[in-house]
């Protein structure tokens, strides 16, 4: 573990009692909120500004972090959305030429507490036995009772719904108004580059807030649906179900991604649950069954869609599988125009294997 003898302490506590120290990087403060880790050997800041990771401290698993610097175009969203960071080796300095500040710079200008010097090997070894938990990092004030006190006031994951916190406030407009295709995104804390990979589809977009009720986006008369990932437990999102449930009826071309995978079970009458401590990273290996390939995968979610309620399901069909724990990655309804994928295929960086599913949308739209 690396020494910063010229930073001043930190100390990360989780919810079970068990505590680690460091060095405070970022801003200085408190913070709270699920801890989970990435697996992903690049691709921090896209990481950091993922919605999806509103409300968690995001535990880096790559050893050396910041070395690269920052760069406004690899943005998900249009600040970072994490609660707070983990890291072991921490680089205040970066070499790349196209980084704008280093990462300590950023995450000071966007207010994240973080910790370095952390032994996040035994970190992660000890979240994937007790699973995902609350944890607290403090470089403002050590004292345990002080921390403990932070935890107890900090909701679990499971139960909360945050998509409305992080959705566009209004609707706008991404991509070529010349477009052949025309798509309605409901914003549940939707990444950057799922609008470029459509984009580059020949799609126009209207993206509108989580809440809005269908009668308002089909005022854009569009060809598609699509249902965004984002943060929470999606059964904490009846507004965003009741939704999809109504753009099944309309029979209209519907795709989902992430959290938009388990809104799509829930409004096909399957259930979801909160997982031991999820997927995240770049190299999850999964499954098509239809066509027999796999893929390699990114990855970030904590709860899942309920298989055995699927196979017993007369209307929904399992699509991929994880190869790792033969859970539920992919799903399409055989009576509607309608599939979801619980991974990311527009992955940045990388990995591209899945980006053939934006295409079967486009065909779905042609049909």
């Amino acid at each position: 573990m690396m020494k910063y003898t010229f930073l001043p302490p930190a100390r990360l506590l989780l919810e079970d009692g068990t505590l680690f120290e460091g060095f405070a990087i970022g801003k200085t403060g408190t913070t709270t909120g699920e801890i989970c880790f990435n697996t992903g050997m690049t691709g921090y800041q896209e990481i950091y500004t993922d919605p999806s990771y509103f409300g968690q401290i995001v535990v880096n698993t790559t050893a050396h972090i910041g070395i690269y610097g920052t760069y406004h175009e690899e943005q998900e969203a249009e600040k970072p959305t994490i609660r707070g960071m983990v890291c072991n080796a921490f680089s205040h300095i970066f070499s790349r030429h196209k980084a704008e500040k280093s990462l300590q710079s950023y995450l000071e200008e966007n207010n994240i507490v973080a910790i370095a010097g952390v032994d996040t090997r035994r970190l992660v070894q000890h979240i994937r036995t007790q699973g995902a938990m609350n944890g607290v990092i403090s470089s403002e004030n050590l004292d345990i009772d002080f921390l403990q006190s932070k935890l107890q006031e900090t909701p679990p994951m499971k139960g909360l719904e945050l998509s409305s916190q992080v959705s566009t406030k209004q609707p706008y407009f991404f991509g070529n108004p010349q477009a052949t295709y025309k798509v309605a995104v409901l914003d549940l804390g939707v990444k950057r580059n799922i609008l470029r990979c459509l984009a580059e589809r020949n799609v126009y977009m209207q993206v509108f807030p989580a809440k809005t009720p269908l009668s308002e986006m089909q005022k854009f008369n569009p060809d598609g649906y699509f249902i965004s990932n984002g943060p929470g437990d999606p059964a904490a999102m009846p507004y965003a179900v009741e939704t999809v449930k109504q753009i099944l009826e309309i029979n209209a071309p519907l795709f989902g991604i992430c959290l938009g995978h388990q809104i799509l079970a829930l409004a096909s009458g399957v259930g979801t649950h909160k997982m031991h401590h999820g997927h995240r990273g770049l190299n999850h290996p999964v499954k098509n069954v239809i066509t027999g390939k796999s893929e390699i995968t990114s990855q970030n979610h904590g709860f899942g869609v309920n298989r055995e309620e699927i196979e017993q399901s007369s209307h929904i069909q399992i699509t991929h599988i994880n190869l790792n724990d033969h859970s539920v990655e992919g799903l399409r309804r055989t009576d509607k125009p309608a599939f979801s994928v619980q991974y990311h295929p527009e992955a940045s960086p990388g990995t591209h294997d899945s980006r053939y599913l934006f295409d079967e949308f486009i065909s779905l739209m042609q049909k």
